[in-house]
């Protein structure tokens, strides 16, 4: 089991930037990779980022790349989602997904686990 908790989100300035993070509990964190998501209301949710068990790899919604960073610190079961130039469209419940396994899967019904979500705001 791998339990997720993110922080992080708030309301923000178009233009503006947050870091999110999500904790893991678990010793084998280096062993799952992880995504990041987001969700709106009456929208399926949508994958953002993702990066494999070591860091080396990363991919990235369309939507997003250039101005969302992901990374992960393996030594303190976090990864992290930076994002910069916020936009008003981001506006989204991200949540951040555990797989076990080492490839990075942009697809939601691959993850395993998931966090409660944090409420990023974007105001124009």
């Amino acid at each position: 089991q791998v339990q997720l908790v993110e922080s992080g989100g708030g309301l923000v300035q178009a233009g503006g930037s947050l870091r999110l993070s999500c904790a893991a509990s678990g010793r084998t964190f280096s062993a799952y990779a992880m995504g990041w998501f987001r969700q709106v209301p009456g929208k399926e949710r949508e994958f953002v980022a993702t990066i494999n068990y070591s860091g080396g790899s990363t991919y990235y919604a369309d939507s997003v790349k250039g101005r969302f960073t992901i990374s992960r610190d393996n030594a303190k079961n976090t990864v992290y989602l930076q994002m910069n130039s916020l936009k008003p469209e981001d506006t989204a419940v991200y949540s951040c997904a555990a797989r076990a396994g080492t490839y990075p899967y942009t697809a939601t019904r691959k993850y395993d686990y998931w966090g409660q979500g944090t409420q990023v705001t974007v105001s124009s």
